[in-house]
């Protein structure tokens, strides 16, 4: 299907295992009373990750497409937050902390090449 193009960049396809990683992950570790609270609020941020690279896509020029992989980084270092807050209140472990921390940060990277690559386009 040619219509959903960004169903085929790596980079989405990536965010989306992170995504449901993560989301699989903070449903077991997190405790019940944080399920409206932080919970929540690293799901949103997750969501917004992918949601933004997948309208992005559609954008009219490279340079708009390019402002939305930003806002996408900019969620993910949300991620990033709310996992430093998990393990400050000893909701994850230190391994757990650095594994996801690690898989954000490939992650992270890919979409700083993609940006950098639109932007060098115009």
């Amino acid at each position: 299907m040619k219509k959903f193009r960004f169903r085929k960049f790596q980079v989405y396809q990536d965010a989306r295992k992170l995504i449901l990683t993560i989301k699989n992950f903070s449903k077991e570790k997190f405790p019940k009373e944080e399920k409206y609270a932080l919970r929540s609020q690293l799901w949103r941020a997750l969501d917004s990750i992918i949601l933004n690279i997948a309208e992005g896509s559609d954008r009219s020029t490279d340079k708009d497409f390019a402002l939305f992989l930003n806002r996408a980084h900019t969620s993910l270092n949300e991620v990033v937050a709310v996992l430093d807050i998990a393990l400050d209140l000893e909701y994850i472990t230190k391994d757990d902390h650095a594994k996801y921390l690690e898989k954000s940060e490939l992650l992270a990277n890919q979409i700083t090449a993609f940006r950098r690559k639109l932007i060098n386009n115009f």
